[in-house]
């Protein structure tokens, strides 16, 4: 017992001086006047001066009294936070309204409002002051200047006394994700071969979707569209008929974006990654247009190999994919076609957005169109985003396979470059009368 006791008071010092730099490194302003007053009250107990005496006692009451302001100050305080979307696309403007309103009644100097958010760059402060029985509004507005995802809040206001002795920190909201889309550009110059459908015929695939193409009759299933009913078959037979439906002569898209990580280049919005997000975005727009069926094949920080769908909720998932790909991307792309080689086929159009020159990806499209399918590459020419190892473009074998290539160069026009001015070799050719849609 006598050790145990020996070795606490010993200890206490080592724990003192801990604290005090704790407290330093917390609050240093705090930290000085405690210093200052015990230099003071010592000075006082030794001269026995007036001075340092009544220096004292005024270091003394100014502590309680800065803790005191600081908590009235943080007292009696609403706040409320409305946010406008969890969905936005680059270039648009994320919107936090605030209302603060004062149920004190004492006027708050000094409030620093603060709205967190993990989105680079964009950091919200106000100082305002509150009177008494008051309210005011704060509206922040944040441009998305960067696809991903990021969070918001919560909305930190801090205050404290005017010595700066004390500051105390509240939060008000809860944390939100929100999702910034790429932005799609229009491609009007675009063209991409059609598949290989015999006689530019229907592919006969039944879908759930009205087309033009009728293809039969079935009884009625509670929960069919009134408009689907095949009346003249209705009256014959007595009971109610429905229409079936088959594809329409499209070719199924493939976007394939190629985001292994050794054959990128480039920082931030001048990188190959995000030059081929931006170009599957507004190519998947483009085919949303025609009310194609659109599908998507990449592996980044995630492998996805979205089915071919048409429709806007196909175009949403497709951006939601692309706001969150990541370069990190573990499968070259010649091994990406050969392990999802067999979902492109006769009925299948492949555009493959890649900055990589190694020719075995072009071997493994060759085998690819052996089988059928078709194919537009997106080359990105990884010199023009400042690579400096990277050999010659891959653009002659693409070529001897006769596959439309297209490339796009560094701090390039997008749309343009996926047109007449970006092809290589022979110009876009024109659409036959039958043309796929």
């Amino acid at each position: 017992m006598p050790g145990r006791l020996i070795a606490r008071v010993l200890r206490l010092p080592i724990v003192a001086v801990v604290a005090l730099v704790d407290l330093g490194v917390r609050n240093y302003n705090l930290l000085c006047v405690l210093v200052a007053l015990t230099a003071v009250s010592v000075l006082a107990g030794v001269t026995g001066h007036w001075l340092f005496y009544r220096g004292a006692y005024l270091m003394a009451a100014l502590i309680p009294l800065s803790f005191i302001w600081s908590r009235i100050m943080a007292k009696g305080l609403k706040v409320e936070v409305e946010r406008t979307t969890d969905r936005l696309q680059v270039g648009q403007e994320a919107e936090t309204r605030l209302r603060l309103k004062s149920r004190s009644m004492f006027t708050k100097l000094w409030l620093e409002v603060s709205d967190e958010t993990t989105m680079p760059d964009c950091a919200a402060k106000t100082v305002i002051t509150l009177p008494a029985k008051a309210a005011r509004n704060w509206k922040v507005t944040t441009r998305c200047q960067r696809r991903g995802v990021y969070s918001a809040g919560p909305v930190r206001i801090t205050t404290g006394d005017p010595f700066g002795l004390f500051r105390i920190t509240r939060a008000y909201g809860n944390r939100q994700r929100f999702i910034v889309l790429p932005q799609p550009e229009e491609l009007p110059y675009f063209w991409a071969p059609g598949a290989q459908l015999p006689g530019e015929g229907v592919v006969h695939k039944r879908t759930h979707y009205v087309t033009p193409n009728a293809s039969g009759v079935r009884e009625y299933y509670s929960g069919d569209s009134y408009n689907r009913i095949h009346w003249k078959s209705t009256a014959r037979l007595g009971r109610l008929m429905v229409k079936t439906f088959e594809m329409d002569p499209t070719s199924n898209i493939w976007l394939v974006a190629d985001l292994h990580a050794p054959v990128q280049a480039g920082q931030d919005d001048e990188s190959t990654e995000e030059y081929a997000v931006r170009i599957a975005a507004s190519l998947a727009y483009r085919f949303l247009q025609s009310n194609r069926m659109i599908g998507l094949m990449m592996d980044g920080a995630e492998k996805v190999v979205m089915d071919p769908v048409r429709g806007g909720q196909q175009y949403g998932r497709i951006l939601e994919a692309l706001a969150v790909a990541g370069a990190q991307g573990t499968v070259p792309l010649a091994e990406l076609l050969q392990e999802e080689g067999r979902r492109l086929g006769r009925h299948t159009t492949a555009i493959i957005i890649t900055s990589s020159v190694d020719e075995e990806w072009v071997n493994a499209l060759g085998v690819l169109l052996q089988r059928g399918a078709r194919a537009a590459v997106v080359l990105l020419d990884p010199e023009s985003f400042g690579r400096t190892d990277a050999g010659p473009l891959p653009t002659d074998a693409l070529a001897a396979a006769g596959v439309v290539t297209y490339v796009v160069r560094g701090q390039s026009d997008i749309s343009l470059m996926l047109g007449p001015a970006g092809i290589v070799g022979e110009a876009i050719p024109e659409r036959p009368r039958a043309a796929v849609r």
